[in-house]
């Protein structure tokens, strides 16, 4: 991330003079913001820039916000988080918004943000001190404020980190509005490597139908017991929890998300809609791994969610770095489309 982009002078929104906090694509502009506030504490820290030559509070200042506590990684001293707080009250506009930055490939950075990308792969990242400290923090504003207080924001990896702490404060029954942009999915992009629509959909089937026969065959070995208690179903409980995920189909990262809510729709237009329920919620790598006994214990699959907000990013981009950039995220110039998708 070059000095341009790390100065909200030079690539900031300039054109959002007034914010209109009823106004989504506004709100997208400040969450967008405030996530790259948090990169850009982060290359403040480590180029050593201090007092006037600091980049950062620029991005969020601008908003009237300021910087209420950084979250910093227990394993290092990389700045992964930020809390911001926001003071004046008025109609949609939080109290507090948490952030959370993605990848920096830079030398103090790196080796620690590849792990936890690991961790996003193997679906461990609830288990690194990262999130802990993430979790603990959102848990500490909702407490002072009230869930209808609190936002959530992040990207990539970030977003990742603000998914599962979404997921976990909805599994408790507090839906948090929540800004992911460019949000993992770990899965081979279809949705980029397929251009025939029949072909892709004619993968998806197969995909669904073998995760759904595998699901079945698998929860037909458990013990009585685990059978009751997996009856218990997490995803269902999501449910009513509305993210908002913001997508670029150029980008292979996230991608796939747009494919697996559009196959959803096709699937109960064939009349499919109880075999896509059931491989919606699951992953066939996981469902292999439990079935081989490399993991007993299920566990929830962070990407895959029941209910979204989807936004897609139709503007042309000039490559991966920008289809996968935040910088995207607060232009008014894009051509979007969005759509409610909900699990029923």
């Amino acid at each position: 991330m070059g000095y341009e982009k790390q100065s909200f002078d030079r690539s900031g929104p300039s054109h959002l003079t007034s914010i209109d906090w009823q106004n989504p694509q506004h709100q997208r502009s400040v969450a967008a913001c405030l996530v790259q506030g948090v990169y850009v504490v982060e290359r403040d820290r480590q180029e050593e820039r201090e007092g006037p030559q600091a980049l950062a509070p620029p991005w969020w200042e601008f908003f009237h916000s300021k910087l209420l506590r950084k979250l910093v990684d227990d394993d290092g001293s990389s700045i992964f988080g930020a809390i911001y707080e926001f003071n004046s009250p008025v109609e949609g506009k939080p109290r507090f918004v948490i952030a959370f930055r993605g990848t920096l490939l830079k030398k103090s950075t790196i080796l620690r943000d590849l792990d936890l990308n690991v961790q996003v792969l193997r679906n461990q990242l609830h288990r690194t001190s990262c999130f802990e400290i993430a979790m603990q923090a959102v848990w500490n504003m909702v407490d002072a404020a009230g869930d209808s207080n609190v936002w959530l924001a992040g990207h990539s990896l970030g977003s990742a980190m603000a998914m599962l702490a979404g997921k976990t404060m909805a599994s408790n029954g507090i839906s948090l509005k929540s800004f992911l942009f460019n949000p993992p999915f770990p899965s081979a992009p279809i949705e980029r490597m397929i251009e025939d629509k029949r072909v892709k959909h004619g993968l998806r089937i197969a995909g669904s139908v073998s995760t759904a026969v595998l699901y079945i065959a698998t929860k037909a070995k458990q013990q009585p017991q685990e059978r009751s208690h997996s009856e218990e179903n997490p995803f269902t409980t999501l449910s009513a929890w509305f993210p908002s995920l913001f997508v670029n189909p150029a980008d292979d990262i996230c991608s796939e998300y747009i494919g697996y809510f559009e196959h959803r729709k096709k699937m109960q237009d064939i009349g499919a809609e109880a075999i896509e329920r059931i491989a919606t919620q699951h992953s066939i790598v996981d469902l292999l791994m439990r079935a081989t006994g490399n993991q007993p214990a299920p566990e929830p699959i962070l990407h895959l969610i029941p209910s979204a907000n989807l936004t897609v990013n139709l503007t042309p981009s000039r490559g991966f770095k920008e289809a996968h950039g935040i910088h995207q995220w607060w232009r008014d110039d894009l051509q979007l489309q969005s759509e409610v998708h909900e699990y029923r």
